[in-house]
């Protein structure tokens, strides 16, 4: 049994070895066209305003002005001027140093300086008829019959 097993991991390892070598042979060369020697046909309008302002070489435009480069990267800078010095920056700058239109500083230093104050004077912090005991009406022992009351 052990033989049989020796002799099936020898072809097993066999074959192995054949397949790999097989695919190291296989090799895939990558090829390309000279770009140069490419040309691209001429355009189909050609009027007379293309050659009075001939446009530089591999220009793109950033969107603003299609004809004129000069233009275009003078609206191009500006509007980033705007955007971000003064709507990001300046923006933020300003938001940050709002002043507090909720109060929510004042009524914190109010809060502590009434507890000073209730300190000071010996008197509870918050009073247990805070509101008007008279004014609060509870049900009786008959309404709340078996029902379950957690203070």
């Amino acid at each position: 049994m052990s033989a049989l097993f020796r002799l099936t991991s020898r072809a097993v390892a066999l074959q192995r070895s054949q397949l790999l070598a097989n695919q190291a042979a296989v090799v895939r060369a990558i090829n390309t066209s000279p770009k140069k020697d490419e040309t691209i046909a001429a355009p189909t309008s050609i009027t007379t305003e293309d050659f009075a302002n001939p446009s530089p070489k591999n220009w793109q435009s950033y969107g603003f002005d299609y004809k004129d480069q000069v233009e275009d990267r003078k609206a191009t800078k500006s509007t980033f001027f705007v955007t971000v010095t003064l709507c990001l920056v300046w923006g933020t700058f300003y938001w940050a140093y709002l002043p507090d239109t909720q109060f929510r500083d004042w009524a914190q230093r109010e809060g502590f300086l009434e507890l000073r104050r209730r300190e000071q004077a010996g008197v509870d912090l918050v009073s247990p008829n805070y509101v008007d005991p008279a004014n609060i009406t509870l049900p009786s022992d008959e309404d709340l019959a078996d029902t379950e009351i957690i203070i």
